[in-house]
């Protein structure tokens, strides 16, 4: 059997859109096919397969029922990952769109044109790092001026917000390990006080910000 996978795993570049990805199998494994197309999101949890035992060798496979206090892997995980897929046809829509339609405000323009650019001074920002700041500028600039359409997912987070922990408002962004998850939060930093200095009385930004970190060594590298 080709072992193409494990030949070249990764297929996109990290500063671009992505645009093919391997197929997973309902277990998790990749089938060694090429899908040309971004992976949707999903809850998937890989199982690795099982190692041939000798007969008799006692082990035996833990059942748990349904009293059992385990996660719903059903409609709770299918939810949330089509809302994230929605979100990011959303997002890909309204980067498309000339700087004229962002329906941002012009500091928060020359950022984005600023993250974008492929001839960024110094290290340039993985396509994720943008991604994340793009949603996070989405949901709040764009989305509660436009229609239902797009509301609908400002409203969709106020409500899990509110319910989760009421009167916290909270917006979670999720990247893999060594996306830079540190840069995002300067990005955001950026973000939020330019425009809190230009548009003070605007309630969408604070120049005030809470950093919280596992250990001192961590805080002291951020």
């Amino acid at each position: 059997m080709s072992e193409a996978f494990f030949e070249q795993p990764i297929l996109n570049s990290p500063y671009e859109y992505p645009a093919r990805h391997w197929e997973l199998d309902p277990s998790g494994q990749p089938t060694q096919e090429v899908v040309a197309k971004r992976r949707p999101a999903s809850f998937v949890t890989p199982v690795p397969r099982a190692r041939r035992h000798k007969a008799g060798s006692g082990q035996v496979r833990i059942d748990f029922g349904a009293g059992d206090a385990l996660p719903d892997a059903g409609s709770g995980y299918e939810a949330t990952s089509a809302f994230i897929n929605d979100l990011r046809k959303q997002v890909d829509a309204w980067r498309q769109l000339p700087e004229a339609a962002w329906g941002v405000t012009p500091e928060t323009a020359r950022l984005l044109k600023h993250w974008r650019d492929p001839n960024f001074a110094g290290q340039r920002p993985f396509f994720c790092q943008v991604e994340a700041a793009e949603t996070a500028i989405w949901l709040t600039e764009v989305a509660p001026t436009k229609g239902q359409a797009e509301r609908v997912f400002v409203e969709h987070l106020a409500a899990a917000s509110e319910e989760a922990n009421p009167g916290l408002s909270r917006l979670a962004l999720k990247l893999a390990t060594g996306a830079g998850k540190t840069t995002v939060m300067a990005m955001l930093i950026a973000w939020q006080t330019i425009n809190a200095v230009r548009y003070p009385n605007s309630r969408r930004f604070t120049k005030g910000f809470l950093v919280v970190t596992p250990g001192i060594t961590i805080r002291d590298r951020l």
